[in-house]
């Protein structure tokens, strides 16, 4: 039994760990902004996990990622955080903790999901992590010209933030060693949260994992003919016709070239955000009281690419086919990722702050998706029976995965103690690391 501000939580024993799930940190009707949740009296069995934001189907991403459709109910009334914290915690202890903001191109995701379990990483490490789950899509990142808000999700995550700092000590967190950790759209979300005033008091330290920050700015156009499309979109509209309306909404920014790779995101100039004339502004008075580790993998592009009918007749082509698919693979990941990576890393310690700067290059052998989109999820969260014989591991051996995991795991909970990483060095010849 826990006994936080919020009310007394019952938690339970999964092994290694005790959890703390379904949580409710904050409320929102539809299309309105979030308001802290109610505290409570009785005891609440936190013994579910947080439902799903409603969403479609992407059956490649069950397929590559071994994530089932449905494995979560869904619910607009998502805005739930667990918690996973060592299974001996000892009275008084104070851990750090990390928060995880999930990706899934601020359309699909859960905090919750099985592939998102943090219970190796809690274990091995004697750290906190707290699971955040939150509005996506047309419920969560789109404004509109006729005054819905866009960002909701954004500050629905900063509510679960301030959830964290008003109650994880009672479960043994520290609240002035939290780190926001998370991978791609989850690490977009936590590159702008740090471009909001508050950020400094929320979090110290942030991990960004293969952020799209290269489709980031320059969307205001394209947002604005979205939200043209979701117009029909109305309070009373039942929730999985507004996941329908998605995809036709997606199908707008269509035109707009590589931006419609995550065409839901975070909009400059909707609350939290100022305007776009001013992110660099906003970045930089953070950055002096909140350290920053950022990377990506060397092959980003190869999650995608072989869904491509014309790539991969490209890669058919005789002596010419294969060095033209690897181009393109580096271009795109140099594009999206690489250069804009760079760039805040750079620009982050100009501004007073530090900052390392990381590549993954581990993959599978023989394995077609090599150092794809998401290959340091199965390094870093979710256990054996999650990820063994999935395809984007496939022709690893499990022990091999955990062996490179488990360094992994030591270098992001390190960081997040509070560890100075120094100039540079190699994780089980697998990332490398440097200081910007």
């Amino acid at each position: 039994m826990f006994h936080p501000p919020c009310g007394p939580v019952e938690g339970w024993r999964d092994g290694d760990v005790i959890r703390a799930t379904g949580i409710p940190y904050a409320t929102a009707a539809r299309f309105q902004p979030p308001s802290p949740a109610a505290d409570w009296t009785g005891v609440y069995a936190a013994t579910s996990p947080a439902p799903a934001c409603p969403q479609g189907p992407v059956p490649f991403l069950d397929d590559v990622l071994g994530t089932r459709y449905g494995e979560l109910p869904g619910s607009e009334d998502c805005q739930n955080l667990s918690i996973a914290m060592p299974g001996d915690l000892a009275a008084g202890e104070r851990l750090p903790v990390m928060v995880w903001i999930h990706g899934g191109s601020y359309t699909t995701g859960s905090g919750d999901l099985a592939i998102f379990d943090p219970a190796r990483l809690v274990a091995e490490n004697r750290v906190i992590v707290v699971s955040v789950t939150y509005r996506l899509g047309l419920f969560g990142f789109l404004g509109t010209h006729n005054g819905r808000p866009g960002n909701l999700g954004l500050l629905d995550q900063l509510e679960a933030f301030r959830w964290v700092r008003r109650n994880i000590a009672a479960f043994g967190g520290d609240p002035g060693r939290v780190t926001a950790f998370g991978q791609s759209a989850g690490g977009d979300a936590i590159a702008h949260l740090m471009a909001t005033p508050e950020a400094p008091s929320l979090f110290q330290r942030a991990i960004i994992q293969s952020a799209p920050l290269g489709i980031a700015r320059g969307r205001a156009k394209m947002n604005h003919a979205m939200g043209i499309a979701a117009d029909s979109v109305t309070d009373d509209t039942p929730a999985m016709d507004v996941v329908a309306r998605e995809a036709e909404v997606a199908q707008v920014a269509r035109k707009f070239g590589m931006l419609a790779a995550m065409p839901f995101g975070t909009q400059y100039g909707h609350a939290p955000l100022p305007e776009e004339s001013g992110i660099e502004a906003a970045w930089d008075r953070s950055a002096p009281d909140i350290d920053v580790l950022i990377g990506h993998t060397t092959g980003e592009a190869r999650l995608f690419l072989p869904r491509s009918p014309y790539l991969s007749r490209l890669a058919r082509v005789p002596l010419a086919g294969l060095p033209l698919l690897r181009a393109v693979n580096w271009l795109v990941t140099e594009t999206v990722y690489g250069r804009a990576t760079r760039r805040f890393a750079r620009r982050h310690v100009r501004a007073g702050g530090h900052a390392h700067r990381y590549l993954l290059h581990w993959h599978a052998p023989g394995n077609i998706f090599g150092a794809a989109h998401t290959i340091d999820l199965p390094l870093l969260l979710g256990t054996r029976k999650t990820w063994e014989g999935v395809g984007l591991i496939a022709g690893a051996e499990w022990e091999e995965v955990d062996r490179v995991g488990r360094e992994l795991r030591a270098l992001w909970a390190g960081f997040a103690a509070g560890a100075e990483l120094p100039g540079s060095g190699d994780i089980a010849g697998a990332l490398g690391f440097k200081a910007a």
